[in-house]
């Protein structure tokens, strides 16, 4: 059986497109629907309930557009709305926490010593502990370093990518953690891969740094088939449609730097 309903992607901004761009080139045959809740982000300085009625919100919107199901692309989201959104969602619904400390899980069982791992996120992300819970949960043994870096989000809704200030700002975020002994760092928001090449000259080449969209994307492959039915073969290809609840227009000159072809889509606006 086939069904050609969208497969629904929310973030609080444009991060979450890093996780559309790894799911568009795994599943060729497959529709996608992105909201990006534009007017309230960022996520990662609200508190843990107006996280979830934000999450909820966001969801029923795109329940209203017949998803046939939905992929958490939000670490802050994910680690705080998980919950009540697969209470709420009558679909299935795929967070990006889990897969990531997979991976980094299975990076760190290639060594000979016990691993330890960075994870870098939003300050509610970090303040949730949901990193350290999966990753104890996955292997006890490994050391989990959290910290918050809270400039990162800002800087990439603005674009601001190449900007001058741009290294000196991860440098002074990511000073107490340098100092730590580290096998891999986890890229704890979907927002912050855009950011890798200067993360990782900061924290050195040797570091691993686990971004969760490739992650995302080998999980959703389990789901396609054995819990959502997969689209019809030779479809529309990559048709991708985009929401917004703001300034659709800066979304779309922002986006143009994490996927490819933004320069043509065209962006709604929604009310939640």
């Amino acid at each position: 059986m086939f069904d050609p309903r969208p497969i629904g992607i929310f973030d609080s901004g444009v991060g979450g497109l890093t996780v559309l761009d790894a799911l568009v080139r795994r599943f060729p045959d497959e529709g996608f629907l992105y909201l990006g809740d534009t007017a309230r982000v960022p996520y990662g300085t609200k508190s843990a309930r107006t996280v979830e009625r934000y999450s909820v919100q966001v969801a029923e919107c795109l329940l209203r557009r017949g998803i046939k199901g939905l992929v958490v692309a939000c670490n802050t989201a994910s680690a705080l709305g998980l919950g009540a959104l697969r209470a709420h969602c009558p679909t299935p619904v795929l967070g990006v926490i889990g897969p990531g400390c997979r991976k980094a899980a299975s990076i760190i069982a290639t060594l000979p010593h016990p691993g330890r791992v960075g994870v870098i996120g939003t300050r509610s992300t970090v303040a949730s502990g949901a990193y350290p819970d999966h990753l104890a949960d996955l292997d006890p043994r490994i050391q989990v370093y959290s910290h918050p870096c809270p400039m990162f989000v800002p800087m990439v809704e603005e674009g601001w990518l190449d900007h001058p200030s741009v290294r000196l700002i991860v440098e002074e975020s990511l000073a107490e953690l340098r100092l730590k002994p580290m096998d891999a760092l986890i890229l704890g928001c979907t927002h912050y891969p855009l950011l890798a090449p200067v993360i990782s000259e900061v924290m050195g080449p040797e570091l691993t740094l686990v971004d969760s969209s490739s992650a995302v994307a080998e999980e959703l492959s389990h789901y396609i088939g054995n819990v959502i039915a997969p689209a019809p073969p030779g479809g529309e290809a990559h048709h991708v449609a985009f929401l917004v609840t703001d300034v659709a227009d800066r979304f779309k000159e922002t986006a143009t730097r994490f996927i490819a072809g933004m320069d043509e889509a065209i962006v709604e606006m929604v009310d939640l």
